[in-house]
């Protein structure tokens, strides 16, 4: 699982960030960090996102499962936000995102994955069962990131006051408008995520950013500004957060070096 294209690695004023030429660089190089950890703890309790962005990642983790199937056999996985209101096994939830990029591709039994519950009839009470499940189960070993065009993280909001438990979170509109949902008549308004203090315990962090219209949410970022207006300058406070990012995302900004 070698890396492919230049890789330039730069403090960011102590946001560890590395920059890639491609965006299979990139998922290489987020595949080959969570093997290697996954090697040292091979019961490592993984959060995940849904999307587009770790799609490539999670391929490259099932290519060697494929050929490691034994590395993945204690591997757990939490799932970090859900949309709500939707039909459970929509294709548009992130359950279902997972479940067919992650979750079987690795052999991930029932007994190693908790989510919520995209349809529940009581939200709240489905985020305080994750919050119940967290409290004896993790800390979180290694977070998997995205950033919104926002600034949001998970579905952590921009806003006045940022929640810091696993809750239901208003959707901005901008999320409204995510690729996940872009087939949907009716956009869900609401969805159900872990907290800012649930991400910030987490041993290690990556995020990961890719594209163009990604560069300006990066930019940002890489002003040390903390702020409850942009929930992913949060990261700032992790001692061990890494941002990996394609040369698109990265753009004019202070990740890149000229060559």
């Amino acid at each position: 699982m070698g890396y492919t294209g230049r890789m330039e690695t730069v403090l960011a004023n102590g946001l560890r960030t590395q920059a890639f030429n491609t965006y299979e660089a990139m998922s290489r190089a987020a595949a080959e960090f969570i093997c290697r950890e996954l090697k040292q703890q091979p019961n490592l309790l993984l959060c995940v996102s849904a999307g587009g962005t770790p799609t490539r990642t999670y391929e490259l983790l099932a290519a060697r499962y494929g050929s490691q199937p034994k590395a993945f056999a204690r591997l757990r996985v939490l799932q970090i936000d859900e949309w709500g209101g939707l039909v459970r096994g929509d294709p548009a939830t992130c359950a279902e995102d997972l479940r067919t990029k992650l979750l079987e591709p690795l052999g991930i039994t029932r007994d190693r994955f908790t989510g919520f519950s995209t349809d529940a009839a009581d939200p709240e009470a489905d985020c305080r069962s994750i919050a119940h499940w967290l409290a004896a189960n993790g800390p979180i070993d290694i977070c998997i990131l995205g950033l919104g065009t926002n600034g949001h993280v998970a579905m952590n909001e921009p806003a006045e006051t940022i929640t810091p438990q696993v809750h239901v979170a208003a959707l901005a509109e901008s999320s409204r408008k995510h690729g996940m949902l872009k087939d949907l008549a009716r956009k869900p308004s609401y969805g159900l995520t872990l907290g800012m203090a649930d991400l910030l315990r987490s041993r290690r962090i990556l995020l990961l950013v890719s594209g163009k219209p990604k560069r300006p949410a990066l930019k940002r970022l890489m002003k040390p500004e903390v702020t409850t207006h942009y929930p992913a300058s949060f990261l700032w406070l992790h001692p061990d957060a890494t941002v990996l990012c394609d040369r698109e995302a990265a753009g004019g900004s202070s990740v890149r070096r000229p060559p």
